[in-house]
């Protein structure tokens, strides 16, 4: 009886044997095999990447060029191992005494290190170079990278260590300023999809191209998550891969689907949506990955807008590129944005809801209700052409206006004093208000004690000579000291400065935000904010910025911006 065939995975049978068969990895290859014709070889290689990259089969190629004697025996290090020589065989097949791989996952302390230590004071048996392959290395307790430190200081002559790890944060800083690193890209899509048909072809598979770009996609940049997903599509196609198969297989909702359950969900169409969401639940779609499907399409979509190059990509279909353009034209690139932030927000309420189809679902309720909202921009647009009307009571409210400055609101924070409560002039006249010694400090260059005076003096009586205050407990003590010296050597008179017990009036800080709560009031009293406060229900006016007459934006602004019929003091 015939002895049956033993059946290898496609992530073994096509493992990398020389550099030639490594993807994307240029620099790695280059650099090696310039290392190798100069002779140049540095004692301690680490390599990093995503799992699947190549890692742990490039360290064994390089343990093969270090040691290849060639086919006749008398050949030296070549960044082309010949693959017969009984060094690339041993190595291939993991049983070579001189290259000892470990699994730093399994093999953490100090004693496994301690063994290395041990073997590498002896010079190889029969190979050019004794080669440590440690994978995982992150894993290795500290007292083991301590120890491991050691050897790398002062490395024995013919031994050369190789580090694989996903996790290079991890690696102490020690031990990676002694290696050359080399971080293994991901590998983009196309190339996957290429590599993919070389493999299906060579295996005597039938296969769709866009089958092979599911996979590719779905891999996210791992070659053996790629080969591993397509021996699942060949076993699962029984020897043909197409497009439905995979899709089915990855739990991926068909292209068509999901560029209608889009412009059903910009449309605000939520019966629809949700029938169909329900549909591909049904049919095996996973909520995570549907929701991941429309981040992608809504990312693709925004760079149709900004680059339309994207669409001459060959791996696309016609009926894709048509629908991308379609969607994208009726699209703008704000109603983008906004749907994109919501997604990414609520993908990790998908992720570990106990109930991810209700999550999703949910989720995408509101993003169809926002759909139809204005933007900011188009809201203001809107209201000046008259299309949304303003409430009679509003109109009439009283017209606040500033002299010589108007109000734009503005999403931004912005705590810092205004700059006319900065400094006056060099030439300012002797200081007689808490404001005026804080404009001096400020102009004198005295930052921190001007901030500590409007955010802790509580001013009792202030006059030309004298400062008598209260102030919390926290506030710094050296305060006091670094005032009197201050007043003294700009205004050349002993200051009598006293802390008091006496409840003070109100701090510099605190009447600025007392001001600028009542002109946010204002503000959100105004026709327009206040038009934009209820289109947009739980808004609220959070900061503003005063701009000047003679500024660009403010006369540029000057239609749109709220006047204010009241003086203001800053």
């Amino acid at each position: 009886m015939a002895e049956e065939t033993k059946y290898r995975v496609l992530a073994r049978k096509y493992r990398p044997q020389v550099f030639k068969d490594l993807i994307g990895q240029d620099a790695l290859v280059r650099t090696i095999s310039n290392a190798i014709a100069q002779n140049k070889l540095a004692q301690a290689y680490i390599l990093t990447g995503i799992r699947g990259v190549g890692k742990t089969s490039s360290a064994r190629i390089i343990a093969r060029a270090f040691n290849c004697v060639g086919p006749d025996g008398n050949g030296g290090m070549t960044p082309n191992p010949c693959g017969v020589c009984k060094h690339c065989k041993d190595i291939a097949n993991d049983c070579h005494i001189d290259v000892i791989e470990m699994d730093a996952a399994s093999n953490t302390g100090v004693d496994n290190i301690r063994e290395i230590i041990e073997g590498a004071r002896y010079n190889p048996l029969s190979a050019r170079y004794k080669i440590y392959i440690i994978d995982e290395v992150h894993m290795l307790s500290k007292s083991a990278f301590n120890a491991l430190l050691k050897i790398l200081e002062e490395p024995p002559e013919r031994v050369k260590f190789i580090f694989a790890t996903t996790e290079i944060r991890k690696v102490p800083v020690t031990i990676l300023s002694r290696c050359q690193r080399f971080d293994l890209k991901r590998i983009d899509s196309a190339m996957l999809a290429t590599y993919f048909k070389e493999v299906a072809t060579k295996e005597n598979v039938t296969f769709e191209d866009s089958a092979l770009a599911l996979i590719a996609k779905a891999a996210d940049g791992s070659v053996r998550d790629g080969l591993s997903l397509l021996d699942q599509a060949i076993a699962h196609g029984n020897g043909h891969i197409s497009e439905e198969q995979v899709r089915q297989m990855i739990g991926l909702a068909d292209k068509t689907t999901l560029f209608e359950l889009y412009e059903l969900l910009m449309k605000g169409d939520m019966p629809a949506v949700l029938q169909t969401v329900q549909t591909q639940y049904n049919l095996g779609t996973d909520p995570l990955t549907l929701l991941t499907d429309l981040m992608d399409l809504t990312h693709w979509l925004t760079q149709i807008k900004i680059t339309p190059n994207v669409l001459k990509n060959d791996i696309l279909s016609e009926n894709e590129k048509n629908a991308g353009k379609k969607l994208s034209e009726n699209l703008s690139i704000s109603t983008l944005s906004r749907t994109w932030q919501m997604l990414l927000k609520g993908f990790s309420e998908v992720k570990f809801s106990e109930s991810p189809i209700k999550a999703l679902e949910m989720l995408l309720i509101r993003i169809a209700y926002a759909s139809d909202l204005p933007s900011p921009i188009e809201l203001v647009q809107q209201i000046k052409n008259g299309e949304i009307n303003i409430p009679l009571a509003q109109k009439k409210t009283k017209e606040l206006a500033i002299p010589q400055q108007t109000l734009s609101v503005e999403k931004q924070e912005d705590n810092r004093p205004h700059p006319k409560e900065q400094a006056q002039t060099q030439n300012a006249p002797a200081p007689k208000t808490l404001q005026e010694i804080v404009d001096l400090a400020q102009n004198k260059g005295q930052r921190l004690l001007a901030f500590n005076l409007s955010t802790y003096v509580h001013p009792i009586e202030v006059s030309f000579g004298k400062l008598h205050f209260s102030a919390p407990s926290d506030m710094p003590k050296a305060i006091l000291q670094e005032l009197r010296n201050f007043l003294l050597a700009e205004t050349k008179i002993e200051w009598d400065i006293a802390l008091s017990e006496q409840q003070g009036g109100q701090t510099l800080k605190e009447q600025r935000n007392e001001k600028q709560q009542q002109i946010k009031n204002k503000l959100s009293e105004t026709p327009l904010v206040s038009a934009v406060l209820k289109t947009f229900p739980g808004a609220k006016v959070e900061t503003f910025r005063m701009l000047e007459k003679n500024n660009t934006d403010a006369t540029e602004l000057s239609d749109e911006t709220i006047e204010i019929n009241e003086q203001i003091d800053e």
